[in-house]
């Protein structure tokens, strides 16, 4: 339910933005709003998380979160909000998550046997790619009954959108606070260590580990060229003419394919040697987006934008199985806290990315469709520099790593 609200702002905002300024550069800023309090805080909310109760961490992130989706809801129903406001309510959102998804993620393994991970993973997956087709869907359909198309900002609709959001994340809340108080306590030892210390540790952990540091890299790379998601109210307005109905469905579209992707690799088993198959999939990724960036076709770009999220979910699944069987229980916030930085890190620069090339141009159309096209031919590049530089991923083998980790003797870093 807290996703789906999520995904239903984060399309809003970025229509909300395209509205009130029409400047493809503003549009992108909205990237570099986001990403500053993560790259300022992940690295603490990876410290936070290993050494305090994960669960009291993620009541407190969802409760500021709520809170910041709950007073742009009332800026918006009351006709104040302003560009700046909205950057900023959205910049408090994103520093909340900077300490949320490392204790989120260091979490889910201390609920489930080593063994169910995998299954586990993909679960969570699948919920997110879900919501990921329902928000933008029904924010969509409010934007278009809020009272205005792509003419002006859809007051209501907006409103609408971001208190509903709001009431989502009494959700999570109730579901956090059914838990048992002590399921997300850390070690007494762990949190007895000193702050610059446990950094250290946890920088030294990833660093080290090779698979770590090169499907981050790669991950980071291919999301910073291909981070075109906030350029759709620019295709949806200026070059398909669908209006914000259309916007949703594009903006859904990723979500859909990425179900189809979870629903794959939940139905049958990726091969045991998963390194090839990431690296295909990363290809494929920016193959896609480039398509999505030269179609002039509703139909053609929801196809496109499908393998995008289909591309995305199986490279996905794969990178945060390696992740958590690599990393012992004491690391996994610092070491999501570091991932942060690249996995939330590149899209969200990407769009500034995005943004500022079509900004260029005297066409937000021509812009827009040069961003999007050029990142996905330098996303397909990095992924085989990366087969190219780190031939061993092509070797990975996950049921020999599962093994390891079951058995409590994860390979020490090279």
């Amino acid at each position: 339910m807290s996703l789906v609200g999520s995904h239903m702002q984060n399309a809003a905002i970025d229509w909300h933005v395209w509205t009130l300024t029409r400047s493809p550069l503003l549009l992108g800023m909205v990237g570099l709003v986001r990403v500053v309090p993560i790259v300022a805080f992940s690295l603490l909310g990876g410290i936070v998380a290993d050494r305090f109760d994960r669960r009291r961490i993620l009541l407190g992130t969802q409760s500021v979160m709520l809170l910041s989706a709950g007073v742009l809801a009332l800026l918006t129903l009351a006709s104040r909000e302003t560009i700046g406001a909205i950057y900023l309510l959205t910049a408090v959102a994103a520093g909340a998550s900077a300490f949320d998804s490392p204790a989120r993620h260091s979490f889910v393994p201390r609920l489930v046997p080593t063994r169910d991970l995998p299954g586990a993973l993909t679960v969570m997956l699948t919920t997110f790619q879900f919501a990921s087709i329902g928000g933008p869907a029904v924010a969509g359909l409010l934007l278009s009954r809020g009272g205005g198309g792509a003419g002006a900002p859809p007051t209501a609709g907006l409103a609408g959108i971001y208190g509903l959001n709001a009431v989502s994340f009494v959700a999570v809340i109730a579901a956090l606070l059914s838990m048992p108080k002590g399921v997300g306590a850390t070690a007494a030892a762990d949190a007895a260590e000193p702050p610059l210390a446990a950094l250290r540790q946890g920088l030294r952990f990833v660093f080290r580990s090779p698979l770590i540091v090169w499907t981050m890299v790669l991950d980071f790379i291919a999301t910073f060229f291909s981070g075109s998601m906030s350029l759709l109210p620019i295709f949806a307005d200026r070059i398909l003419g669908v209006g914000p109905v259309g916007y949703g469905w594009l903006r859904a579209a990723p979500g859909l394919g990425a179900a189809v992707g979870s629903a794959t690799v939940a139905l049958r088993s990726l091969p045991r040697r998963q390194g090839a198959v990431f690296l295909w999939a990363v290809a494929a990724y920016g193959t896609a987006t480039a398509a999505f960036g030269l179609s002039r076709r509703f139909a053609f770009t929801l196809a496109a934008l499908m393998l995008v999220g289909l591309a995305d979910t199986i490279s996905t699944v794969i990178r945060q199985t390696v992740r958590s069987l690599a990393t012992p229980d004491a690391l996994r916030g610092r070491m999501t806290g570091v991932n942060m930085l690249f996995f939330q890190g590149g899209p969200q620069l990407g769009e500034l990315e995005a943004g500022l090339v079509a900004s260029l141009f005297a066409s937000a159309a021509v812009g827009a469709t040069v961003a999007v096209v050029s990142g996905g031919a330098l996303t397909v590049a990095a992924a085989a520099f990366v087969a190219w530089r780190a031939p061993f991923l092509l070797s990975y083998d996950v049921a020999e790593a599962a093994g390891l980790a079951a058995a409590g003797d994860l390979p020490p870093p090279r």
